[in-house]
């Protein structure tokens, strides 16, 4: 039998119920399920999926500083409808 010990974890109590509602669900515990994190954890040598800040890259806030230029620039032609700005693009 292997050796275990006690982890003890403060969390919010709304996530704990969904997770155990989720994962029983998946026919497992809490528990077992923080185990296999444990685990997938070591196997990748970190977290086992990305941790990151949902950020744009530089080039998409370039982009959207520009739409938001044009958006209020009253010498922009601005068009009342996709078909409109179409017809113009024909020409």
């Amino acid at each position: 039998m292997a050796n275990t010990t006690n982890f003890s974890v403060r969390m919010d109590s709304e996530i704990k119920k969904k997770c155990e509602s989720l994962y029983g669900e998946l026919g497992l515990n809490l528990t077992t399920a923080i185990n296999v994190f444990l685990r997938q954890s070591l196997r990748a040598g970190g977290f086992p999926f990305d941790v990151k800040l949902d950020q744009p890259n530089m080039e998409t806030i370039a982009a959207m500083m520009e739409a938001e230029r044009i958006a209020h620039d009253p010498n922009v032609k601005h068009y009342s409808d996709v078909e409109e700005a179409l017809r113009e693009l024909k020409q």
